[in-house]
């Protein structure tokens, strides 16, 4: 770990917590949000719920979602966390991103969808969301001993075939 970058830890800590913050609680509002596209509603209530919807997305939780996982990378390599427990909140991560990229490409078939575009309703969404979220907050704070992920026997010994690149030596 590089010394003199000790002190930051905390704070890099801080800005995780509160950029993930954001970035969940967007992730949980915005299918509420969208559920609000309904073809009833009058033409000023409807922009105005698409565009916060736009704005919601593109200036807040996009970019929270960018800061939590910058600095997320950043305090795995400072801290040097590699280690199972972490791998497996990564593939929860992963699957915010995906949810992520889902609202978003919802967002945008609302916005360009001429007539009644019908938005999924938000209970089962939100459901599926609550799993990655929880599974990462029980991987935070248990940090459980998940000891060796089980791999087929092929993928455990060499092949006795030359990498296509050099290694570099461990110091």
């Amino acid at each position: 770990m590089i010394a003199w970058l000790d002190g930051t830890i905390p704070y890099l800590k801080a800005i995780h917590i509160a950029a993930l913050l954001i970035w969940c609680a967007g992730l949980f509002a915005l299918p509420l949000m969208l559920a609000r596209h309904h073809p009833t509603i009058e033409q000023a209530d409807y922009s105005r719920v698409r565009l916060a919807c736009h704005y919601g997305y593109t200036g807040i939780v996009t970019p929270a979602a960018l800061f939590a996982i910058a600095v997320g990378i950043l305090l795995i390599f400072l801290r040097e966390v590699f280690v199972p427990w972490m791998f497996a909140k990564l593939f929860f991560v992963a699957l915010l991103v995906g949810f992520h990229a889902w609202v978003g490409r919802t967002i945008v078939a609302v916005a360009e969808t001429e007539g009644d575009y019908q938005t999924p309703a938000p209970l089962l969404p939100l459901l599926l969301l609550t799993v990655p979220v929880v599974a990462i907050l029980f991987l935070v704070l248990a940090k459980p001993e998940l000891g060796e992920v089980p791999l087929p026997h092929w993928l455990m010994e060499p092949r006795g075939h030359q990498l296509p690149f050099d290694v570099p030596p461990r110091l």
